[in-house]
């Protein structure tokens, strides 16, 4: 078993510091980070106070920054970006703010880009190709509801061509 050097407190707390400087991370991330390494929960406890006092993470920054990331450069829908925020432990009440500030017109945009690259291989005429294409938008966490209009907007414009 190889013995991994175990570095100070202080120097992990410098170091998450400056990790929480270069990119938005959440509290649950830095903890699981400081508990590989072996720190008392003590000392993870003390490092995380002070990270979130001097505002180096804050959750709530954290969702609005993951939210705005993972629809517009990801395509992934609300309920997608729900289920990975509450895995990382965020609030709930923190998850709806940050889901409510999507912008509906660009969420709409995106959903529909998402879906017409996904038709272009396939038939939509086709009950199984149908299928595949809500199964795809389901799986990247858009409502089914608008997985369905998009499906239908998509094949009207087909049909139209």
């Amino acid at each position: 078993m190889i013995n991994k050097k175990t570095a100070s407190p202080e120097a992990l707390k410098l170091k998450m510091a400056d990790l929480c400087a270069r990119s938005e991370q959440c509290e649950y991330d830095i903890r699981e980070k400081l508990r590989r390494k072996m720190l008392p929960i003590a000392d993870i406890d003390r490092i995380i106070c002070f990270l979130i006092e001097n505002r180096f993470i804050d959750d709530e920054r954290y969702a609005k920054s993951f939210t705005n990331d993972k629809m517009r450069f990801a395509g992934w829908g609300r309920n997608k970006i729900k289920q990975a925020l509450s895995f990382k432990r965020i609030p709930s009440e923190i998850i709806s703010e940050a889901l409510q500030e999507i912008d509906s017109k660009e969420y709409n945009k995106t959903l529909f880009k998402a879906a017409t690259t996904k038709a272009r291989n396939l038939d939509l005429e086709e009950y199984d190709d149908r299928a595949k294409l809500y199964r795809f938008l389901i799986s990247r966490g858009y409502e089914s509801s608008l997985a369905v209009q998009a499906i239908a907007a998509i094949r009207r414009l087909n049909k139209e061509e």
